[in-house]
């Protein structure tokens, strides 16, 4: 087909559009609506996975944990590392030099105070060392964090320090057992509260200083695991992570401990992610089925009224092939208009709109369970308005091909009998 036919055949397509504005306008609203709901549901399923797997690696994860295998299936202080700065030389030439690690002695235990108890998992942590590896390291939410000299000071989710009613400064006891299975305790005062996205996290965990908990429980210079953060840029380059966990690996052989990324420590988040493309791809085609019925009726009800003139086209030469390409580059300008409005009306949504994120505040207990943040900041993705888009064109066009080859199917004697 020459250049200068397909232009006549758009500048033709174009007035026919427009034969019947109201009509075109309908279907229309209808692409657009279809397309950005698309393409803002995609953005903010991607936001809300963001979310998740930054949760979930700020949640005492990180991107490479380093612990006894056992540990895992038995939190007890057997299962522990104990020659902690020999794996910290062993490893440290391996990590990038931005990487962070922190190290973590991390047992259940028992907080009691003159009227309650509770059960909590006591962490030691290293204050200093937590920032940008877990969530612990950033600003308190109330009082004042923990001071690497400070014996006897404890952090406290704020959830927790609700529910048992205390308050800052108040005295509380912490048990757990030794490795001879014997209670150890010591008194603590409450120096601050911490808050964090996930209410369950806030009732769960107590950081003391880790000298401290070591001491206390007489497993000096012993740790339950070590937390590796490689930055936020590292989060998805899963052959990156493989390839460093292979090497550490590699180096602590002979350690009877081991190192595995967060996609191994966290199963479920994993699936999630790697399914969520076809989670979306899936999306789409149902949004547009739903449109794609209004879009092959209208083009049907607008072959129908032209049923004399396709008809005398067919009189005058024309075959059932250039039938098919006018009615189908008529689908095609509808399309690309509808998709150009909808973009820019997306991206308007995503950049603007919802900038300052989305509260789900009110399905909290529901989003705890995932790690989802309360608020979610909407992610849009170049991949995902490509994806939306090109699912409109092609199941579009194949619902358009109905309509060509109905009008293609009429006879110059058969519009006659529509006169």
């Amino acid at each position: 087909m020459r250049s200068g036919d397909f232009g006549i055949n758009i500048q033709i397509g174009w007035r026919n559009l427009w034969r019947n504005p109201r009509r075109t306008l309908i279907i229309l609203t209808a692409i657009v609506v279809g397309i950005i709901s698309m393409i803002v549901l995609s953005a903010f399923g991607r936001g809300m996975m963001e979310g998740m797997v930054k949760n979930s690696i700020d949640n005492l994860v990180g991107h490479i944990k380093i612990q006894d295998p056992q540990y895992r299936v038995d939190p007890d202080i057997d299962n522990r590392i104990d020659r902690v700065q020999l794996v910290a030389r062993h490893i440290e030439d391996l990590l990038p030099d931005d990487a962070q690690m922190a190290q973590r002695l991390r047992l259940d235990g028992l907080l009691s105070t003159s009227r309650d108890h509770a059960g909590i998992t006591i962490v030691g942590i290293e204050p200093e060392k937590e920032a940008g590896v877990s969530f612990i390291g950033r600003p308190v939410y109330s009082g004042q964090a923990l001071d690497q000299d400070d014996d006897h000071g404890l952090l406290i989710g704020q959830s927790l320090l609700e529910k048992l009613g205390l308050e800052l400064g108040k005295k509380v006891v912490l048990m757990s057992q030794d490795e001879n299975g014997e209670g150890r305790s010591k008194a603590f005062r409450i120096r601050g509260s911490y808050r964090t996205e996930i209410r369950d996290t806030e009732k769960r965990y107590i950081f003391v200083n880790l000298k401290t908990f070591q001491d206390m429980i007489g497993a000096h210079e012993s740790v339950t695991e070590i937390g590796i953060s490689l930055g936020q840029s590292n989060t998805y380059r899963t052959g990156v992570i493989e390839d460093l966990v292979s090497k550490i690996n590699q180096r602590l052989a002979q350690e009877k401990i081991e190192a595995t990324g967060w996609r191994q420590l966290l199963p479920a988040i994993s699936a999630y992610i790697e399914m969520f493309d076809v989670y979306m791809l899936i999306w789409f085609v149902v949004v547009f089925i739903a449109m794609g019925f209004g879009l092959a009726n209208t083009v049907l009800m607008a072959v129908y009224e032209r049923m004399r003139e396709f008809g005398l086209q067919r009189a005058l030469g024309m075959r059932s092939a250039g039938i098919v390409k006018i009615v189908l580059i008529e689908v095609l300008l509808l399309l690309l208009i509808g998709m150009a409005v909808a973009d820019f009306f997306s991206i308007f949504l995503v950049k603007v709109i919802f900038r300052s994120g989305i509260d789900l505040g009110l399905f909290g207990a529901g989003i705890e369970m995932w790690g989802i943040s309360r608020v979610v900041y909407p992610l849009l993705s170049f991949n995902d308005i490509a994806m939306a888009n090109g699912v409109v064109v092609i199941l579009g066009l194949l619902v358009g091909l109905y309509p060509a080859l109905q009008a293609a199917r009429f006879t110059p004697v058969e519009t006659m009998r529509h006169l």
